[in-house]
């Protein structure tokens, strides 16, 4: 079964999980979990590789092939 993205409007879908930790102030993008987190995002390639965090916030592109870590700020 395939899941849709969860942002608001998009029919695309999904291929990545956004989870985020805010005492952290950290966020992941992971391969789309097999099973579906009431606590974190589905997002579709496009939306995940538009993710952007709060000043001062860790991102880790933590999918195959992405290698990215970015600070906000």
């Amino acid at each position: 079964m395939t899941r849709q993205c969860s942002r608001p409007g998009c029919a695309e879908q999904a291929t990545a999980t956004l989870t985020y930790e805010y005492r952290r102030g950290a966020a992941w993008i992971d391969a789309l979990l097999s099973e579906r987190d009431p606590h974190a995002y589905d997002l579709c390639e496009r939306h995940a590789g538009r993710v952007s965090v709060p000043h001062g916030w860790r991102l880790d592109d933590r999918r195959a092939g992405a290698g990215l870590l970015r600070m906000a700020g």
